[in-house]
C-alpha cells in the first residue's frame, strides 16, 4: 500500500482487471526501482532500469487484454511523485520513455510544453514515493475512472469509481427499485445498474428500475445522454425526471435502496425547497425508504438524524474527505 497505490497478485486473467469498477485505473508493474534519491542522479537510476525492462513483451500483454494500442501509436509516459524533488515530472517521463520505447523501436511523444499523445499511445506510469519508485504499463486503452459512457458532464458530477463504490456498498441483491434524488449526470444510478449486471446470475427475477430525480432539467438531459451509452442495460430500466428533492414523488416506503450525493453548497448550491433547509431531503430519504431498505449517501457535515448507521467509509474527494455511509430508517419515520 502506497500514496493512492493498491500493490496485488492475482491468479485472475487480465482482462478480467479491467472490469474493476471502484479503482481509478490498473496497471501492470514492469519494475521496482529502489535508491530513487532527491538529487538528480535519480534520472540516471530511472533510465537503467526502464533500459531492462520488456516494453515488447508486457506490450504484447497489454494487447491480449483488449487494448488498442500495438505500437503503432508510440509510447508515452505520465509520471507523478510525492514531495519535491530536483527534477521535474517531465524529465522522469522523458529519461524513463526514451529507453522504453528503444527496444521496440517505437516513437516516443513527450508531455512538455502541453504536447499531448496520440491516440493508441502505449501508455506507462512512472509513480515515485519516498526512495521508491514503480514503472507500470497501464492496461487499459484509458484510465478506468474515464468511463466511455459520461460524454456528458455537469458542475459537481461525481468521480465515477465513487459512485461504483456507493453501489456495491448498497447489496443491491434482490432490490427492484432504486432511488437517486439528486442524480446530476446520473452516474450513481448508473454505476447502480453496472452493478446489478454484474451479478445477473444471481437469479434476480426481474429487472431493477432505477429512478433519478433532479431539480436541473440539463443535469437530466446529461443523465438521460450517458445512460444511453451505458453498457447493456437488459437487468436495469432507467426512469429520469425534473423533481425536487424536497417534496420526491414517490409513495412512502417504496424505495429499496437510495443513493444519494445532496448538493453540499461546495460546487452544486441546493435548489428549490432544499436551498432553505437540506434536512427536507433527509426527511423525504426516510419517508420513500422501504422498511428494510438502505441509504447510501456521501455525507460531509456529519450522519443525518433519524438513521441507523450500518456501515461508513472515508474517501478522499477532491480535496475533501467525506463519508460514504451505509444508513437505514431503523427509527421510525413519523409524518
Amino acid at each position: 500500500m502506497r500514496h493512492r497505490e493498491v500493490w496485488f497478485e492475482t491468479s485472475s486473467p487480465e482482462t478480467a482487471l479491467l472490469s474493476l469498477r471502484t479503482a481509478d485505473d490498473v496497471l501492470l508493474a514492469a519494475a521496482v526501482v529502489d535508491g530513487i534519491g532527491h538529487d538528480r542522479s535519480a534520472l540516471r537510476r530511472l533510465a537503467r532500469a526502464a533500459r531492462e525492462v520488456d516494453a515488447s513483451h508486457l506490450g504484447a500483454r497489454g494487447r491480449d487484454t483488449g487494448r488498442r494500442a500495438g505500437g503503432g501509436g508510440g509510447l508515452e509516459v505520465s509520471a507523478s511523485f510525492v514531495g519535491r524533488r530536483n527534477y521535474t515530472r517531465f524529465e522522469v517521463e522523458d529519461a524513463v520513455g526514451a529507453e522504453l520505447a528503444r527496444p521496440p523501436r517505437l516513437p516516443y511523444h513527450s508531455r512538455r510544453d502541453g504536447r499531448r499523445p496520440p491516440e493508441g499511445a502505449m501508455s506507462w506510469r512512472v509513480t515515485i514515493e519516498g526512495d521508491q519508485a514503480v514503472i507500470a504499463l497501464r492496461l487499459a486503452d484509458r484510465p478506468l475512472h474515464r468511463r466511455p459512457y459520461k460524454l456528458a458532464s455537469i458542475r459537481g458530477t461525481l468521480h465515477p469509481p465513487v459512485a461504483a463504490a456507493m453501489a456495491e456498498l448498497a447489496r443491491l441483491g434482490n432490490a427492484s427499485t432504486v432511488l437517486d434524488p439528486c442524480c446530476g449526470a446520473g452516474t450513481t444510478l448508473i454505476e447502480a445498474g453496472a452493478a446489478v449486471r454484474a451479478g445477473a446470475g444471481s437469479g434476480r427475477p426481474s429487472p431493477v428500475r432505477l429512478l433519478g430525480f433532479d431539480h436541473d432539467p440539463a443535469a437530466l438531459r446529461a443523465a438521460a445522454a450517458n445512460a444511453r451509452g451505458a453498457p447493456g442495460a437488459g437487468r436495469a430500466s432507467f426512469a429520469w425526471a425534473v423533481a425536487d428533492g424536497g417534496r420526491i414523488p414517490m409513495g412512502g416506503e417504496h424505495a429499496d435502496r437510495v443513493l444519494v450525493n445532496p448538493p453540499w453548497g461546495r460546487q452544486v448550491p441546493p435548489a428549490g425547497l432544499l436551498a432553505g433547509d437540506l434536512g427536507l431531503l433527509w426527511r423525504e430519504v426516510r419517508r420513500v425508504l422501504a422498511r428494510d431498505g438502505l441509504a447510501v449517501a456521501l455525507v460531509h457535515d456529519g450522519i443525518p438524524a433519524g438513521f441507523a448507521v450500518e456501515e461508513a467509509v472515508r474517501v478522499s474527494l477532491s480535496g475533501q474527505h467525506p463519508l460514504i455511509a451505509v444508513l437505514s430508517g431503523r427509527r421510525p419515520w413519523r409524518p
